[in-house]
């Protein structure tokens, strides 16, 4: 396939055995975009910071879409794809572990973080999907029988995200196999301080960091 360079940043944690925190972004968003809120993590993990090979009206993002809350689901389909071969080039690149990398995504980037869960059920080891959106339509996916954990946050006051097809994502992420970790919070589409303790506690209750 035609996959394209990813933009990146890479700071390791200077232990062969951490777990790689992949970063993605919102729209709008690039690789600089949510470092700050990875350092509420500590430091035991290496970060991979990514940005997005689309763009819409010159804001970064990981794939198209048609319209507000509208994927363009082939689009999203190969940059899924892409996404996942980058990662595997960037554990031979930089030396880290592939058997250990958690996403962390916001809003577009939750939803990609979200396919790369459904097209790919094994590849990672965890994901913090922040203010997320089924990724697609239909979900065809053979799941998982790892019971990968996976932490959810919505928020109750987000216009952009529906609070039933969120139930339903959760509930179809629970019937693939992993092990949903779901909190809906009285905030918009912002980022909130709880977000980040809830996530920073789900972290050291499911990883040795």
């Amino acid at each position: 396939m035609d996959f394209q360079p990813l933009k990146y940043i890479y700071k390791p944690a200077g232990n062969p055995e951490a777990y790689t925190l992949l970063l993605l972004h919102g729209t709008g968003g690039n690789e600089s975009d949510l470092l700050p809120l990875a350092g509420n993590f500590g430091n035991s993990l290496n970060i991979l910071s990514v940005r997005g090979n689309s763009e819409e009206n010159g804001m970064p993002r990981f794939f198209k879409r048609l319209g507000m809350g509208i994927f363009d689901e082939k689009d999203l389909d190969f940059r899924t794809d892409e996404l996942v071969a980058f990662v595997k080039e960037a554990t031979i690149k930089e030396g880290f572990d592939a058997n250990k990398v958690i996403a962390l995504g916001y809003s577009n980037g939750a939803n990609i973080a979200g396919a790369t869960l459904v097209k790919y059920p094994d590849f990672l080891a965890g994901a913090i999907l922040y203010r997320p959106m089924q990724p697609f339509k239909e979900i065809r996916s053979i799941g998982t029988i790892k019971e990968v954990p996976v932490f959810i946050t919505s928020g109750m006051e987000d216009p952009t995200v529906n609070p039933e097809d969120t139930d339903t994502y959760v509930n179809k992420l629970m019937e693939l196999g992993f092990a949903v970790d779901f909190h809906n919070l009285p905030t918009s589409h912002n980022l909130v301080n709880e977000d980040i303790g809830l996530a920073a506690a789900w972290l050291s209750k499911n990883f040795t960091l």
